[in-house]
């Protein structure tokens, strides 16, 4: 439930952005003082087909309420003067983009299925993530410090009747290794030397920006559009990125190098237009040979080596090897971003290890494998091990305390909100065309 609403919360923002650029198709509900267009129900649904979102009733009804749901929260935002830190819209905008990418193989696929350009895709995106998370900041003000004790939660499971106890997905604990490729300073100085080259035939005359983006660049998501950024303001992108980008000042010249966690680039500055800047970029990574790329899994394979031997703890290895900051700390056990616990359903794994741990058992550790960072568009190299394995089984107290505490607290959390939004709709003004009065809405209300 709570995944399809944060699903159904960015797709009501992304075609509202969507929307906002074309002519008014036509109003079919009043919010308060917001409109909602028949354009944004439609392109909304194209998108819940994407992503496979199925509807318990009427798909236009429930897309329109939920729609309208956001825009109380966003107007409720307003008033609290809450705000999105642009900085974290643009991380998960940029893992977005590389998901989508990967699940439908390919950028061209990815805007043929949209019928959008990277850049539109990618705007739309940001201002669509961009308001869930202000709607989930507000949501959390609305409901406070919701937490549960343990009694109450043993109280809450033991008042369910039998038939209404879920039955739990197999889950899995994994903890990581991870090792990047060695890049010596040599091959981080023959990149940035490439580029310089670049940079300077463009400010002298003598190349074409977009054509050296598309011969050269390695970023697959705007090489093949002259690495065209489009408009952006300072939080969409990389601090290092931005600072370099906001610096430029003539259109058509070309800035220095600029490393980031993604690589290095130089920029081209297209046109300002106020606090947003249009850019285009070329991306280039150092090259990792092939005797590089064996000795980091030769590397890996001793480390196994040592901990299957007891020469080390599998937690002591991360610590002392691993690249990866977000696990290193806590013994390489992985984190799961959608439920804040270290269990994860196997299709919320990175594909590459949910592939490896699939058969393994509690206990085993991997052979080192290759895996592709997404984030950061680059291959790294792992070794994982299966702390704790669940196989599906009905919940219980003992395997599934943190999951039943969270499900305790969201539906108290969804009760409160629940009210505050009945509470809402009687104070704000509704209209919506007659096509919509016979609709089965989550929500009583709505028809004034």
């Amino acid at each position: 439930m709570k995944r399809l609403t944060i699903i159904i919360t960015i797709l009501c923002s992304l075609s509202a952005a969507s929307a906002q650029k074309r002519v008014i198709d036509g109003v079919v509900w009043i919010v308060g003082e917001n409109s909602i267009l028949r354009s944004e129900v439609e392109e909304q649904r194209q998108m819940a087909n994407y992503n496979g979102v199925k509807f318990d009733g009427d798909p236009n009804c429930l897309i329109a309420e939920q729609i309208a749901v956001q825009q109380l929260f966003l107007h409720q935002a307003s008033l609290d003067s809450i705000v999105a830190n642009e900085g974290q819209v643009s991380t998960r905008v940029n893992m977005q983009i590389n998901q989508y990418i990967a699940e439908i193989g390919s950028q061209e696929k990815l805007e043929e299925y949209f019928k959008k350009s990277i850049n539109e895709i990618r705007e739309e995106l940001f201002e669509a993530i961009k308001r869930q998370m202000v709607v989930q900041e507000v949501q959390q003000k609305i409901i406070g410090n919701n937490k549960m004790s343990p009694s109450e939660v043993r109280k809450f499971f033991e008042s369910m009747k039998p038939d209404s106890i879920p039955t739990m997905p197999a889950t899995v604990e994994v903890q990581v290794i991870r090792l990047e490729p060695n890049i010596t300073d040599a091959q981080r100085e023959e990149v940035k030397n490439r580029l310089r080259d670049l940079a300077e035939r463009v400010n002298k005359g003598n190349a074409d920006f977009t054509m050296l983006a598309r011969l050269y660049s390695e970023d697959e998501g705007t090489s093949k559009q002259g690495g065209s950024l489009g408009f952006f303001g300072r939080g969409m992108m990389e601090p290092e990125f931005s600072n370099v980008a906001f610096d430029l000042h003539e259109p058509g010249k070309v800035s220095r190098v600029v490393e980031t966690i993604y690589g290095y680039h130089i920029i081209q500055l297209v046109e300002k237009k106020g606090d947003r800047i249009n850019c285009r970029h070329i991306l280039m990574r150092p090259k990792v040979s092939d005797d590089v790329k064996k000795a980091t899994l030769a590397r890996l394979d001793s480390i196994s080596f040592s901990i299957k031997n007891n020469t080390m703890t599998f937690e002591e290895a991360a610590m002392r090897f691993s690249s990866d900051k977000n696990t290193r700390l806590n013994g390489g056990l992985m984190s799961n971003p959608n439920s804040g616990s270290s269990r994860f359903e196997y299709q919320n794994l990175p594909a590459e290890i949910a592939k490896e741990v699939y058969n393994m058992q509690k206990g085993e550790i991997s052979k080192p494998f290759a895996m592709i960072d997404t984030q950061l568009g680059r291959e790294v190299y792992v070794v994982v091990k299966i702390k704790d394995k669940l196989d599906s089984h009905k919940a219980n107290l003992t395997d599934d305390y943190q999951v039943i505490k969270r499900y305790c607290e969201n539906i108290k959390s969804e009760e409160i909100l629940d009210n505050w939004v009945k509470n809402k709709i009687k104070n704000t003004y509704i209209y919506m065309t007659p096509e919509y009065r016979d609709c089965r809405f989550k929500y009583k209300g709505w028809i004034k």
